[in-house]
């Protein structure tokens, strides 16, 4: 067999919250029949920034509209794809937003569910470590702004 070719992905997506009295929530998507909790993200189409994919991913994905309040950061890691024989280095930026409209109901067929949770749970459920230290640093965020 031959070796696997390699490629890069960039990818954008978001931590999108809403304050519900004094709980942070975090929508999130579940893939893979809802075994799998994760932030909504796509790749990045040619032409469009960080910030452009990431809000349009998140009304892809979740149904929700957003306002980008400042870049979280990036995470990196590599995944096989058998089928192609492709390795993959994708990096993902990740933006915090500030819930504006929408509803969680208007998805994509893309996902599986989209739910709102509080941000501690959200963290837990998150099956990803770089999406976990996403999150905690939106909850740093969040919590020493008040």
């Amino acid at each position: 067999m031959k070796p696997a070719a390699l490629k890069t992905q960039v990818s954008s997506g978001g931590v999108i919250f809403r304050r519900n009295r004094d709980i942070i929530e975090i929508a999130m998507i579940s893939l893979k029949g809802g075994s799998v909790w994760c932030l909504p993200k796509g790749v990045i189409d040619k032409g469009e920034s960080a910030e452009e994919t990431a809000l349009r991913e998140v009304k892809e994905e979740t149904g929700l509209k957003g306002r980008i309040i400042e870049r979280l950061g990036k995470i990196t890691y590599w995944y096989y794809l058998k089928e192609e024989n492709v390795k993959y280095k994708k990096t993902v930026h990740f933006f915090l937003m500030e819930y504006e409209s929408g509803d969680i109901s208007n998805h994509d067929w893309e996902v599986d569910s989209v739910s709102w949770f509080p941000i501690n749970e959200a963290i837990k459920k998150a099956i990803y470590k770089g999406e976990k230290e996403m999150m905690e640093k939106a909850k740093k965020r969040l919590t020493n702004s008040h």
